[in-house]
């Protein structure tokens, strides 16, 4: 579905990745692991193209998108929810989700907002209220239903669950899992080991801009030294 071969990534003549190589297959879900500021983010910009990496390659059901505008990359089915969740807080619930949506290719049925509401009740309770009179909890729901209705075949997700109470959690973990059980690949940041290791197929950790870590969530589980240098858990 996708993979990063050897990225390297600068801010100006700073780097902020050294030779980053991640892969996810089709209907997996990955978690990209790390302290803060190692380069979790900076990995996903560089998979959007938000910052162009200098050298290495990306490619996305196949096809290089190492170069391409972010735009077409989210053409091409790559959903992100932003870290900070940066909804459109003076449009209502409903008008965040239609200015995203995207009738989709091939065959497949678009996602509406009636099917966002179906995995986020309460947000058809604010449908009309402005993204800015949300909670913070029902503003993460909105920006991964945004997301959603640009009709992605993979979907990111920058600091899941970061800030949100353990119910609200809770209910973004199981619509997590729904996604995958229904075939959307996904690649997760976030802290929450317990959750991650019970519903992702495969973990990386990045250390200071490098891959130090990687394996599946037995591996993970069984490695505590692994756990405490890198995520100080």
């Amino acid at each position: 579905m996708l993979e990063l071969k050897n990225i390297h990534s600068y801010y100006g003549t700073t780097q902020a990745l050294f030779g980053i190589d991640i892969e996810i297959h089709a209907g997996e879900m990955v978690s990209l692991l790390g302290r803060n500021g190692m380069g979790k983010t900076t990995t996903v910009r560089s998979i959007l193209g938000l910052t162009r990496p200098r050298q290495g390659t990306v490619t996305f059901q196949g096809r290089d998108i190492f170069g391409a505008p972010p735009y077409r990359i989210a053409q091409m089915g790559i959903g992100l929810v932003p870290e900070g969740r940066q909804i459109f807080p003076t449009l209502t619930v409903r008008e965040n989700l239609v200015a995203t949506a995207y009738r989709g290719k091939n065959g497949r049925r678009p996602w509406t907002p009636a099917d966002i509401y179906e995995l986020f009740p309460v947000l058809a309770q604010r449908t009309r209220q402005p993204g800015s009179r949300l909670s913070g909890g029902e503003q993460q729901m909105l920006a991964i239903g945004r997301a959603l209705m640009t009709h992605p075949k993979l979907l990111i997700l920058d600091e899941a669950t970061e800030g949100l109470a353990p119910r609200v959690r809770a209910q973004i973990w199981d619509c997590l899992e729904n996604l995958k059980s229904a075939g959307l690949s996904i690649l997760v940041i976030d802290k929450h080991l317990d959750a991650l290791t019970r519903i992702c197929d495969r973990h990386y950790i990045i250390e200071k801009g490098r891959i130090v870590w990687r394996g599946d969530s037995f591996k993970l589980k069984a490695d505590p030294a692994v756990r405490q240098d890198y995520l100080g858990v």
